[in-house]
């Protein structure tokens, strides 16, 4: 028997056995997500036909202008399985509500609303990004193709005023102080920056709709819908007609109409934590409403999904956020996960520290209920992980195999610039998206196998890790769910030669396990596995018969 094994793990390793046997594909869980954000102006251009709106032809330094990205571009990449390749489970891009009208001068030369922030009505999409019905378009094809969709969301503030873009009724926003952070009053009951108009979302008094929002509403012939729909609101809820709920009846709708995912909830540190549970409670009737009505596609049994962007907030706080002179636990005001602005310094530890460490602060702990999504870089952060993109496969290897959520930015996977010459500031981190074929395939196919072995498992971002070797570096994760069990063996920065990992206490003699990296095939043999690999790099998984 012991010869008949050998022979069998030789011919294995030969590649003269190719068994159709695959390993089987877990059920979604979203605290093993892999998450692709993008600009949506900045990712790919579908409609030629939007690229200009409301007279926007103020002269503009590089990158500060929009550029024509719109949601059918998105939808394109979608249909063409673009974010499939990658192993992506849902995706973020930013804010589609119509943007302010205006430039604003920032130091830095004219600057338009091309991000997404800088919202002016929550009531309408953005024509440079596209229509209701693109929206509606996108929803059905990522469903088609098994992706979720997370709308980025904004309460705390409008878009900057601008000779186009009159400031909201004083009953609606504050224009100052301006936010100093120095406490907890001092970061949230004030303006982020200048010129950033900060909702009253402290408002009791009940307020009238705005008079611009009314005549435009009237003059697109769509008053007493809207009217007829916030007495219904307001009426089934009970809640008084102030800032926050008039927005959160705004940004739920759009769960009703096009059965959004989950939001990411900007900002949110800046707003009191109840606005967050009261959206998150709304949100979740929304949902609900929206899957009665739309049984077939892919939500299963999830709830809607919130991920709060809590500036600073790290994975080491926990579940607290601590102002100084009050803390504040965001998770028990709605939220199941946020993002975890550690990330990108304790990914120059070694693998194991990182890995064990994080693994650590999900199971048993504080966060052993929710989670935190990691990233290498992002549209905000000015001190990514690899801003000189010189440790490009290792950023895939320590974000794709990080326990927690993983937060692909659009262009890591190819190393898309993030300094770019001539730019200023923030938009280094916000250029055009590169299709043509000037990438690294290499490092594209590295990203997409690492992205589709995560994709398939859920232990890879929610299982409990235990390292087997420490050299050569080999882990396991195990994941246990109620019925749903998930394990996977991965080693990395392999020598290339033989080596032998005991694998008795998890695998029987006979077990066959595959490497989704190179698709080699490993038997366990008198409770070993002998790897040898020219990757580096082993994603090993158990092929069930």
């Amino acid at each position: 028997m012991f010869i008949t094994n050998i022979l069998l793990f030789v011919s294995l390793m030969t590649g003269v056995f190719a068994p159709e046997d695959k390993p089987k594909a877990q059920a979604f869980d979203w605290n093993n997500a892999t998450v692709y954000f993008m600009l949506t102006d900045r990712f790919n251009n579908g409609d030629t036909s939007n690229d200009s709106n409301f007279a926007r032809k103020d002269d503009t330094k590089q990158l500060r202008q929009f550029t024509g990205g719109d949601i059918k571009g998105i939808t394109q990449k979608i249909e063409e399985g673009y974010f499939n390749k990658l192993g992506v489970d849902a995706i973020w891009f930013s804010p589609v509500n119509e943007q302010i009208h205006g430039s604003v001068n920032e130091g830095q030369g004219n600057t338009y609303a091309f991000h997404g922030y800088w919202i002016k009505d929550w009531t309408s999409m953005e024509p440079n990004f596209g229509t209701e019905a693109d929206l509606a378009e996108l929803m059905e094809a990522a469903h088609t193709k098994n992706i979720r969709v997370l709308m980025d969301v904004i309460i705390n503030h409008t878009g900057p005023v601008t000779e186009k873009d009159p400031v909201w009724p004083a009953d609606w926003v504050r224009t100052e102080p301006q936010c100093e952070y120095k406490d907890y009053n001092s970061t949230v009951f004030c303006t982020l920056v200048k010129n950033l108009p900060d909702v009253r979302t402290d408002q009791t008094e009940e307020v009238e709709i705005p008079e611009a929002l009314f005549k435009k509403w009237e003059k697109q012939g769509r008053k007493q819908k809207e009217l007829d729909e916030l007495d219904a609101f307001f009426a089934r809820t009970g809640y008084p007609r102030t800032p926050r709920y008039y927005i959160i009846k705004w940004i739920t709708d759009y769960i009703r109409k096009f059965g959004i995912d989950g939001f990411r909830v900007d900002t949110v540190k800046h707003t009191e934590a109840d606005v967050w549970a009261d959206l998150a409670k709304e949100a979740q009737l929304a949902f609900e409403d929206w899957k009665a009505n739309n049984p077939e596609p892919i939500q299963e049994n999830h709830d809607f999904f919130m991920l709060a962007e809590t500036y600073n907030y790290n994975a080491n706080n926990g579940r607290i956020f601590d102002f100084g002179d009050k803390k504040v636990d965001y998770f028990a005001n709605g939220f199941h996960s946020q993002i975890n602005f550690g990330f990108k310094g304790d990914a120059n530890k070694s693998y194991e520290e990182l890995f064990s460490s994080y693994a650590a602060f999900l199971n048993g702990g504080d966060l052993s209920e929710v989670t935190f999504m990691n990233y290498v870089s992002s549209h905000d952060d000015s001190w990514p992980f690899d801003k000189e993109r010189k440790r490009t496969y290792e950023s895939a290897t320590k974000l794709l195999l990080c326990p927690g959520q993983a937060q692909i930015y659009y262009g890591d996977e190819i190393a898309r610039p993030l300094i770019i010459e001539g730019a200023e500031g923030d938009v280094n981190l916000r250029s055009i998206m590169t299709w043509d074929d000037s990438y690294d395939k290499d490092l594209l196919e590295h990203w997409q196998k690492l992205g589709t072995f995560r994709h398939a498992h859920p232990a890879v971002g929610a299982g409990e890790h235990k390292m087997l070797n420490n050299t050569p570096y080999v882990f396991m994760r195990s994941y246990v769910k109620g019925s749903k069990q998930d394990r996977v063996i991965v080693g990395l920065d392999l020598p290339n030669e033989k080596f032998s990992v005991n694998v008795r206490d998890y695998y029987k003699d006979g077990d066959l396990l595959m490497d989704s990296y190179t698709h080699d095939y490993y038997t366990v043999v008198n409770g070993e596995i002998v790897i040898n690999t020219e990757a580096g790099i082993v994603l090993l998984s158990k092929v069930e018969k």
